[in-house]
């Protein structure tokens, strides 16, 4: 190679050099208005994957209120129908307590009659315990909410009408609910 082209080719080689020196040193100047319509368009992008995050958010809110309100209501209807089945195997225990008490009003023997007695009182502590009360509507005016009349009779003199005068059979209730009306004589 002759001495020029030497020359030649490491003035290249020094310009390629510099080139590259000055492109590492100044950043990339690109116009103005494409750094704005870039910066514009990142701003978009993120709104709108904020606004995406806010929906999904609000709807997993929402998928999550429902579930808990479905596992509310499960477990409510749950502990009412376990509430309703006890109630029920207590209410046809109450022939038994009506029949122990046809049987000591009836008993002759003494020791019988306490026996019968402790059981008797058994049986109200076991409704007591569930919280079930025995409805007493004896001198009390009639009330259809709490008992049915099976017997009208004629009021005493004196007396008012409409108003309790026996019980043939008790009836119970547990709070407000009315497990088995009571049974009774009404006066006319």
């Amino acid at each position: 190679m002759t001495e020029n082209q030497n020359q030649t080719t490491e003035e290249t080689a020094q310009t390629a050099e510099t080139t590259a020196e000055n492109a590492a040193k100044t950043p990339n100047k690109r116009p103005k208005a494409a750094k704005k319509e870039e910066t514009e368009r990142l701003k978009a992008e993120l709104a709108s994957a904020q606004a995406e995050a806010e929906d999904n958010k609000r709807k997993w809110y929402n998928v999550a209120a429902e579930y808990e309100n479905y596992r509310r209501r499960t477990q409510n209807q749950a502990a009412q129908r376990y509430a309703e089945g006890r109630n029920d195997v207590i209410a046809q225990l109450f022939p038994i307590g009506d029949n122990l008490s046809r049987a000591i009003a009836v008993c002759a023997d003494e020791n019988t009659r306490q026996g019968m007695e402790m059981v008797l009182k058994s049986f109200k502590k076991v409704l007591e315990s569930e919280g079930i009360e025995e409805i007493d509507p004896i001198g009390q005016p009639f009330d259809p909410n709490t008992a049915e009349a099976i017997m009208a009779m004629p009021a005493a003199e004196g007396e008012e009408s409409g108003i309790v005068k026996m019980v043939h059979e008790k009836g119970y209730k547990k709070g407000e609910k009315v497990l088995r009306y009571a049974k009774v004589v009404v006066t006319q």
